[in-house]
């Protein structure tokens, strides 16, 4: 998944922008709708952290919802 998907999916994948940063509010994931700069500065702000590390977790995040998704459809040989 990258940043255009993420944008695409926000409204669903706002519960867990939510487990990962708590401190986010509603309207923070209103203002976000996806945008990594944005999501940067609101962890940046919430957390009271560099923009590198807001930055990195942001990336992590986008990996880790990566790792999640089926890289590739296994189809049965069975006929």
């Amino acid at each position: 998944m990258n940043w255009d998907q993420v944008e695409g999916k926000w409204k669903q994948l706002g519960g867990k922008v939510r487990e990962k940063w708590g401190k986010l509010t509603d309207d923070d994931l209103q203002v976000i709708a996806g945008t990594r700069d944005q999501l940067v500065g609101r962890i940046q702000e919430r957390y009271g952290i560099a923009k590198e590390e807001a930055q990195k977790q942001a990336d992590a995040f986008v990996k880790e919802l990566n790792e999640g998704e089926p890289t590739s459809k296994t189809f049965s040989t069975r006929h």
